[in-house]
């Protein structure tokens, strides 16, 4: 097998044709590149786009932040050899949490979830430990987890051969665990369970990573890839490898973008360039050109892609940049290609989302845990609304049963300015 630092990232055929060529060149910088130089040129100069406001994903976003913060609470208290919290433990956590309220009043605002009482010592001090539901909850997420574990290492695996030597820190990874559905004991449990595939290392700085042990060729194909490969009997993705055409983004336009004949063109010229997957070496691309800028929106799709719910927020992303080879300013691209991506300014926080993930704000091909953690929200839900009528628990046969249709539609955006310093920060 070739080794990734000398694949061509190309699809066999007339590309092919074109690398062997070159390879008999000169032997000049510019000629020993792999990369034909009319294909990193650029060509159609990009249109200054406004940011549309999605609403329908906005809503699912300001409900997962709530949702995330409840879960990561959770998992704490299960942690905490006592298996409560106090209210003192958890008062400088709103900010780690993604919260707009404080710790506390979160906490008593789902007493499905956490049952309040007073510490046996300091009779004023509130401590929460988990009710029996969240224990069901807890109990099936567990499930999840263990029918879904070879998935899980998948995922993991694409992840790190993504990166750079195969290696990611982590505690670039930690911020990341909840969006890519991973057990929150993975150091635990995964790693030493599949040493064949992860180990941890020290990188010469000192930080503890967490690295890919071998490369896995069956693995290297990206989520575009594999969806070409499935639609339309595979006639797309076929005509890919063989070089006849470059593999396309699906794009979901905001209204009133679509038509535009400006957009349209430069769409289509980007369509156009070839697809260069995010598991191949993009060394000798030129870092200024339109051919490395699709480079770069494959891999930030990729990454999205291997997420549970498609989205992350974009500081996750920034502190991975280097791992992923990414260029300075590469965050631009989330409002340069608004057909595919969708960029949240929601909950004090700066979210991205891949948008073929979601149809009418429902998530396209929900994973397993992402099913179970909407049933998670419903308590949530349920609980703060029969909150007024004295009930602080609900039946466990709800639990069991399939949830209620819930959302807005899709097709609610709404046109607004985004200005440089939003674009350029965020408040986590």
């Amino acid at each position: 097998m070739i080794p990734r630092a000398h694949r061509s990232v190309f699809p066999l055929g007339n590309l092919l044709v074109f690398r062997n060529s070159l390879e008999q060149a000169t032997t000049s910088t510019r000629s020993d590149s792999l990369y034909p130089v009319f294909l990193q040129r650029r060509s159609v100069a990009k249109v200054r786009l406004k940011w549309v406001k999605n609403r329908s994903i906005d809503h699912v976003i300001d409900r997962e932040t709530d949702l995330k913060a409840a879960c990561l609470l959770k998992d704490a208290i299960k942690r905490s050899p006592t298996q409560f919290l106090t209210a003192k433990s958890v008062a400088d956590w709103q900010k780690l949490l993604g919260l707009t309220v404080p710790v506390l009043r979160f906490l008593r605002r789902y007493p499905t979830l956490f049952n309040e009482f007073p510490h046996a010592t300091y009779a004023n001090l509130p401590c929460f430990r988990l009710t029996d539901t969240a224990l069901l909850l807890d109990s099936q997420e567990q499930n999840i987890h263990q029918n879904c574990e070879s998935n899980t290492v998948e995922r993991l695996c694409r992840f790190l051969m993504m990166m750079k030597n195969r290696i990611v820190p982590l505690k670039s990874l930690h911020p990341l665990k909840w969006d890519m559905g991973l057990p929150d004991d993975f150091e635990k449990l995964v790693v030493p369970k599949y040493a064949d595939h992860f180990r941890f290392v020290k990188a010469s700085n000192g930080v503890v990573c967490l690295k890919l042990v071998q490369w896995r060729d069956e693995l290297a194909v990206s989520a575009l890839q594999r969806s070409k490969e499935n639609n339309d009997m595979g006639q797309e993705y076929r005509q890919f490898k063989t070089g006849q055409t470059a593999l396309a983004f699906p794009m979901s336009f905001p209204r009133g973008y679509g038509a535009q004949k400006k957009v349209k063109a430069w769409m289509e010229e980007f369509q156009k360039l070839p697809y260069i997957s995010p598991y191949e070496d993009s060394s000798q691309i030129d870092p200024a050109s339109e051919l490395m800028e699709k480079r770069v929106v494959g891999v930030l799709h990729e990454l999205l892609s291997l997420t549970i719910h498609k989205k992350t927020k974009r500081n996750y992303l920034r502190s991975l940049r280097e791992e992923l080879l990414l260029p300075q300013k590469f965050t631009r691209l989330f409002t340069r290609y608004p057909g595919i991506f969708y960029l949240s300014l929601k909950c004090k926080t700066t979210t991205v989302t891949l948008r073929e993930g979601y149809e009418r704000g429902k998530l396209v091909n929900p994973h397993p845990l992402a099913r179970l953690r909407d049933k998670f929200y419903y308590v949530m839900r349920t609980g703060l609304l029969y909150r007024n009528k004295g009930n602080d628990r609900i039946p466990e046969d709800v639990l069991l049963n399939n949830l209620k249709n819930e959302g807005i539609e899709a097709g609610d955006d709404s046109y607004a300015e985004i200005s440089e310093s939003d674009e350029g920060s965020d408040e986590e």
